[in-house]
């Protein structure tokens, strides 16, 4: 019975890992930090309107997060195996 309150807990806490690795908080506060470190660094270094110029990288990792949804669903449709013989023999293999 332990050992099955021990599965419980740790499956909450990969849920809840997982739930923190998609939330919306979690890429703002990226995005907010990433935007913070280029101002700083574009102002330190002398580039004119680094408060503009910020939004480029910000701007590339949000879009780099919308897209990794679609990569990551056709990655696991293609995954998918119909026949469960086949499925089979593929989890078997060490290395695909």
């Amino acid at each position: 019975m332990e050992q099955l309150t021990e599965i419980q807990e740790r499956n909450k806490r990969v849920e809840l890992d997982k739930a923190w690795e998609t939330s919306i908080a979690r890429r703002g506060i990226i995005a907010s930090l990433t935007y913070l470190v280029a101002v700083i660094f574009m102002y330190r270094i002398g580039v004119s309107d680094a408060y503009l110029n910020a939004l480029v990288p910000t701007g590339g990792y949000l879009l780099s997060t919308l897209s990794l949804r679609v990569v990551k669903r056709r990655w696991i449709k293609n995954r998918i195996v119909k026949d469960p013989v086949d499925r089979v023999k593929r989890d078997q293999r060490p290395f695909d």
